[in-house]
């Protein structure tokens, strides 16, 4: 296939492996394909409707590896629905009575994009091979190869997505300094947020990250320095049955014994509890152009400190979030490295035409490749049946369910 111009695109919420992926495509297509023009859509889908584009030029070529030391993406995100005209309307973004997907399929027409590359999650995604498919109605011929990004590591049927890594250990540090406060006050209960709106991964992830941290640190239990008392105590996730009764007896016993409780939490888990209390009430829940809850006004943190202070007996809450400090960190080793092997099998699948998001397929035995846009999909529920999960919650001694929900995943 001839290549002329290649498009980077990146959108929806920031993961730690954005800049470093957008370094590496510009680096993979220097080395193999240096004839290659590559623009650079700005702010995701947001710069694709209004023909907002910087071009690549030769300083840029020789600058793309220091984008894997930054986290957040050099060019720009932002949450556009194409399918969402009357959000669109109003934000000025297309005209009334205009179909954004055919108005964005027409200005890579225009721009003249053989290839697009976009990197984020299933609705990035899902939505580039929609214009791809109008395009070739339109007898205009587009490669759309995708990269997974997300810190919540819910991608059907990827293994592993892009940046959930580095997010979990970065939460894993933030854990580290906030549960150092655990001593400010008598009875204290913390409470570490983590994003998932609908996927535990992240908190999972982060908490068995800050379990692992504990085991390499020294400690000194005459001196009131001890690992129990630093460790995390409780994990809760949208795919766990909550038991608010069981665990608040169970906690309870933990904090008379030392004197705090840490818990680490999932901003998914009991939002159904959240809106179901809300809307009794006869408030309105809030919600974004994509249909989703703004969990920013429920505030699960808040909800789980109130249910739990009195319950246990806590003298002082705090609930802290991770969530913006993780997502936008850069991306660590382990990431780095799948990064570079993903955007090393995006140039040369776009060299031959081959359209499909990149990740290692749980379908096909972990092969890494291209998969076809229609078996990608979003809301991959966390397997809490997963040995090193069911491990850390014996550690914890914390029964785990599965919520009705995700009970038949």
């Amino acid at each position: 296939m001839s290549i002329r111009r290649v498009a980077l695109l990146t959108a929806g919420g920031f993961a730690p492996c954005l800049s470093a992926a957008v370094g590496d495509l510009i680096e993979r297509y220097t080395e193999v394909a240096p004839g290659v023009e590559i623009i650079a859509y700005q702010y995701g889908y947001h710069g694709l409707l209004t023909g907002n584009y910087i071009v690549v030029d030769a300083q840029g070529r020789k600058d793309a590896g220091v984008l894997r030391e930054y986290g957040g993406s050099p060019i720009g995100n932002s949450r556009v629905k194409l399918t969402n005209a009357k959000n669109l309307v109003e934000r000025g973004l297309v005209a009334e009575g205009i179909d954004p997907l055919e108005f964005a399929a027409e200005q890579l027409r225009k721009d003249g994009v053989d290839v697009l590359h976009t990197i984020g999650g299933d609705d990035t995604n899902t939505t580039a091979a929609d214009l791809a498919a109008y395009l070739h109605e339109h007898d205009y011929e587009l490669t759309v190869v995708g990269l997974p990004k997300t810190i919540d590591n819910d991608i059907v049927p990827i293994r592993q997505s892009l940046g959930a890594w580095s997010a979990a250990e970065e939460g894993a540090g933030f854990a580290f300094n906030v549960i150092g406060e655990h001593r400010s006050n008598p009875r204290m209960l913390i409470i570490h947020e983590c994003m998932g709106r609908n996927c535990g991964y992240l908190t999972a992830e982060t908490a068995r990250r800050y379990h692992e941290l504990l085991k390499s640190r020294k400690w000194a239990p005459s001196l009131g320095l001890t690992r129990e008392r630093w460790d995390v105590h409780a994990v809760f996730l949208p795919e766990m049955k909550l038991d608010l009764a069981a665990e608040a007896k169970r906690l309870k016993a933990l904090m008379d014994e030392q004197g705090n409780v840490n818990i680490f939490l999932s901003e998914g888990a009991g939002v159904p509890e959240i809106i179901a209390e809300k809307e009794a009430r006869g408030e309105e829940v809030e919600r974004d152009p994509f249909g989703h809850v703004k969990l920013d006004t429920i505030n699960p943190g808040q909800w789980f400190a109130g249910q739990f202070a009195g319950l246990i007996g806590a003298e002082k809450v705090m609930v802290q979030k991770s969530g913006y400090y993780s997502r936008a960190t850069n991306a660590k080793a382990e990431d780095l490295n799948l990064i570079k092997s993903m955007c090393d099998v995006a140039v040369d699948c776009a060299q031959r035409g081959e359209s499909g998001v990149i990740g290692q397929d749980e379908e096909n035995d972990d092969v890494l490749g291209a998969i076809a846009f229609p078996r990608i999909a979003g809301g991959k529920p966390f397997d809490i049946s997963r040995p090193w999960f069911t491990s850390l919650m014996g550690d914890l001694g914390q029964i785990v369910e599965p919520a009705e929900a995700a009970s038949g995943h």
